[in-house]
């Protein structure tokens, strides 16, 4: 048999790769870099903050509803083809920026393109692959995996994005920005990544537990005949949706209560901290504990965080400790998505049963910014949209016990009994 040991050992050069495809994909950079071509282009071309903005929610929306569409491509033809194919497209789009001219059409239209063609480059498909390789120590291959995100939005994305733009412009910024998925994550997964041939995989993926046979698991409609689909999507909209907006609004939250830009700054940094920590520490957690369990209390916690953010006196310890659980809760949520795709519904058709689920993540992580922000122009504050997310967060955390046992996935077959 395996030793847990013996996964890294084969696998970290796909680990190498998926850290580097997904920090430097699309699910990071956008998201991270916007931000700061906000007002270049906004006096280059006066274009509104509602129009400009306008662009990241296609994009978001785009890149949601394709993802399942990925996740199949994966599935049929093997996730190397599709995960570097999407991140070349995706680099080159988001390059064509440079060239953008003064129409919101053709701006909204890149922001649409990045969306359809480079949501392949997300964890949709890196993840696929990470699965393949490790399953004992799973959960802390996936956190590692993940931490590209993490590194991306805390070290790397911010700063260059405002050195490049202050050096060359934010035309020249875009296909700069570029290279990191076109000059180092692909060149290095197109070396490193594979999923494994049938003899290299983990045993236990297999059906009937030897190695090298068929892979085990339900295809998405045996997985939507039964209760475990709908219970994870459930939980995964309830907690997306309480996480997204409170993160993007939280420098407006902190300035609301008294806060420095500054001082806003040091407390967004420590959230990607708590973030990293929150991947590595969870996915050693997720190895030796039922991930359920693991999450219940991880994904609970950021309640309290709403409470004292809609609080009348944030001091600095209680803004710290806010910032800390909601960081270290979206450290678990992103991780825990791909585990209990892999471990509940198995992997002879992950990319499809992962893709419905992020597509799910996707949508939810989309509006929510603008209903936070819906809630604060109609009653002044922050508050009641918080306590709406406090309630959210316990809800989609007490859903997740309702999975039961891991299931055996050596046939196929649906989860109809009560506990697996």
């Amino acid at each position: 048999m395996q030793q847990p040991g013996g996964e890294f050992r084969r696998g970290w050069p796909v680990l190498l790769a998926s850290l580097l495809g997904i920090g430097c994909g699309a699910s990071p950079v956008p998201f991270n870099t916007f931000g700061f071509f906000i007002g270049p282009l906004q006096q280059e071309f006066g274009w509104s903050l509602r129009d400009i903005s306008l662009g990241l929610t296609l994009f978001g929306v785009a890149g949601a509803l394709l993802v399942p569409v990925f996740g199949w491509l994966a599935d049929r033809h093997g996730v190397r083809p599709v995960a570097l194919g999407s991140l070349a497209a995706f680099g080159l789009v988001f390059a064509a920026f440079a060239l953008l001219p003064d129409s919101l059409a053709v701006f909204y239209a890149l922001w649409v393109g990045v969306g359809v063609l480079g949501m392949g480059s997300t964890p949709v498909t890196w993840s696929r692959a990470v699965n393949l390789w490790f399953f004992r120590q799973r959960g802390l291959a996936l956190g590692i995996t993940l931490v590209g995100t993490s590194l991306a939005a805390m070290l790397l994305l911010p700063p260059l994005t405002v050195w490049l733009i202050g050096r060359f412009g934010w035309r020249p910024a875009f296909p700069l920005l570029a290279l990191l998925p076109l000059g180092l994550a692909l060149p290095v997964g197109w070396w490193l990544f594979r999923e494994p041939r049938p003899g290299e995989r983990p045993p236990e993926l297999a059906a009937g537990g030897a190695a090298g046979g068929a892979l085990a698991g339900l295809s998405l409609a045996e997985a939507a005949r039964g209760r475990r689909l709908w219970l994870l999507l459930a939980s995964i909209l309830m907690i997306a949706f309480a996480y997204a907006g409170a993160v993007v609004h939280l420098p407006q939250m902190l300035a609301g209560a008294g806060y420095t830009a500054p001082q806003a700054a040091s407390l967004m940094s420590l959230l990607g901290l708590s973030v990293l920590v929150g991947r590595i520490g969870s996915g050693l957690l997720l190895d030796r504990f039922w991930a359920p369990l693991v999450a219940l209390p991880i994904l609970a916690l950021p309640a309290v965080a709403c409470l004292l953010l809609a609080g009348q006196d944030l001091a600095p310890a209680t803004g710290a400790l806010a910032v800390v659980l909601l960081g270290f809760s979206s450290g678990t949520e992103t991780d825990l998505i791909a585990y209990l795709a892999g471990r509940y519904f198995g992997m002879a058709h992950y990319g499809k049963v992962y893709g419905f689920l992020y597509m799910g993540f996707a949508l939810a992580t989309s509006v929510s910014p603008a209903a936070y922000g819906w809630v604060r122009d109609a009653t002044g504050s922050y508050a009641p949209m918080l306590g709406v997310a406090a309630a959210l967060f316990v809800g989609g955390a007490l859903l997740l016990p309702g999975l039961g046992r891991y299931p055996s996935l050596e046939r196929n077959r649906t989860d109809s009994s009560p506990a697996g």
